[in-house]
């Protein structure tokens, strides 16, 4: 599966690279938006896609936010 593949990548990556993963998927997010307001949009799923790797990331943050305050 493709989405438990990029769901174990994610899981690895430290609160930082999350961070840094969250700004880059609102780029390509914002990207797609404007393409799709022009046009020019081709591969329509990849909205779909995105926005939901966005979900991914901040309910990984989220996780690892709470782990760390439970053990502090």
């Amino acid at each position: 599966m493709k989405s438990s593949q990029r769901l174990s990548d994610l899981r690895a990556l430290s609160p930082d690279q999350l961070s840094d993963e969250l700004v880059n998927l609102k780029k390509e997010q914002f990207n797609l938006r404007f393409q799709g307001a022009t046009g020019q949009l081709e591969n329509v799923a990849r909205v779909r896609e995105v926005r939901r790797d966005i979900a991914r990331v901040r309910t990984l943050q989220r996780q690892k936010t709470l782990a760390s305050s439970a053990q502090g």
